[in-house]
């Protein structure tokens, strides 16, 4: 059963709270998401498998660690999630980067795939999708249908905040996959917005309107 992890770390909390800030402005925004991106990775990548190898040091001859082979992906959901890629590839430089684009249907207000570029070896690479915000989830829903039915085996979903709604709708639409928030939300209002939120992170990461 997937996990959901809230990451209260306080450097996180603090430049969260300077994100929802409706006074900062666009490039001091986007240097934060990308700050608490580089934050949640180091948080989201605790479990990679090590091995060991055999180094010389200026002193001796030591044994080390390093991660083991793991093929890494970082999926953004175009557009806002670009402004998260940058903060994890600070970390993981190897990762390869694939992008899924979604637009809303306006008859069934449903999310439609749009774009997909992946990676070519997609079952052997452990996915990160990113999105700063966790909604209704149904973006969520989607992009992990786009990299599922491609052959991705091991998916996990990164975002800055997120509605509980959102949450449910992923969790139950996709067991398997463990989510990752910096801050669990209190509602979504009629809009479909998350309260208190940030507002529009495309808007506010591009400054567009």
């Amino acid at each position: 059963m997937g996990k959901v992890y809230v990451f209260d770390h306080p450097l996180i909390q603090h430049k969260l709270t300077y994100i929802r800030d409706k006074n900062t402005g666009t490039k001091e925004f986007r240097e934060l998401v990308e700050e608490v991106a580089t934050l949640m990775a180091f948080e989201i990548t605790r479990d990679l498998p090590l091995e060991e190898v055999e180094i010389e040091t200026p002193v001796s001859k030591a044994k080390a660690k390093v991660i083991a082979g793991k093929k890494l992906g970082v999926i953004p959901i175009l557009r806002a999630g670009i402004g998260m890629v940058d903060g994890i590839l600070k970390l993981i430089p190897a990762a390869k980067v694939g992008h899924i684009g979604l637009y809303r249907d306006p008859e069934t207000l449903k999310p439609v795939e749009y774009y997909v570029k992946l990676p070519t070896d997609v079952e052997e690479r452990d996915f990160i999708i990113v999105d700063p915000m966790l909604a209704t989830g149904g973006s969520a829903i989607e992009a992990i249908n786009a990299l599922k039915k491609r052959g991705a085996k091991s998916i996990k979903f990164m975002c800055l905040i997120a509605a509980p709604e959102g949450v449910e709708a992923v969790k139950n639409a996709h067991p398997d996959v463990d989510i990752y928030i910096a801050a669990l939300d209190e509602k979504l209002n009629d809009h479909g917005y998350i309260v208190p939120g940030l507002g529009d992170a495309g808007d506010r990461l591009f400054g567009t309107k």
